[in-house]
């Protein structure tokens, strides 16, 4: 089996990634792969949006990834890592690996469940008195009774 992952301007797709543009097999192996930046928090490149397109035909694998920044100190281990599990799948002999440079990743391609976990603060409408819920959070003495989602909202 040979694989290699590697970096080249690859055409970004106008429509955003559908069932049709990425292999469901593909899918799955990389759901158990992780941008190390969020491996603790449990979300894999396919939630964070990485995933841009892949598919699999006569035995070779390609994936396309868009990066959260071309700047991304772990971008090579990224794409090592979603190379060796796409790799690893029984119809896959060959898997190559490509960075899309002409999309701009953006928080819309993170999934429901991983903005969740990115969330650092609630939604504006659970605080019901903003600037005590403010103040709480400087002197760290936040308490559930500082959420509420009642009918008040701060904006």
């Amino acid at each position: 089996m040979q694989a290699r992952a590697y970096a080249e301007r690859v055409p970004a797709i106008p429509e955003p990634v559908t069932p049709e543009t990425v292999d469901p097999a593909i899918s799955d192996v990389l759901r158990g792969v992780y941008d190390p930046c969020c491996q603790d928090k449990g979300i894999s490149v396919v939630d964070m949006g990485l995933l841009h397109r892949a598919s699999i035909s006569g035995g070779v694998a390609q994936v396309d990834l868009v990066l959260t920044t071309g700047w991304c100190p772990f971008a090579s281990r990224v794409l090592t890592d979603v190379e060796s599990a796409v790799a690893g799948l029984p119809s896959v002999e060959r898997a190559e690996v490509r960075v899309v440079w002409d999309e701009a990743w953006s928080p819309e391609r993170l999934s429901a469940d991983a903005r969740s976990k990115l969330r650092f603060l609630p939604p504006p409408a659970e605080v019901a008195d903003r600037a005590s819920f403010v103040a709480a959070q400087r002197t760290g003495s936040l308490s559930p009774n500082s959420l509420n989602t009642g009918d008040r909202h701060d904006r």
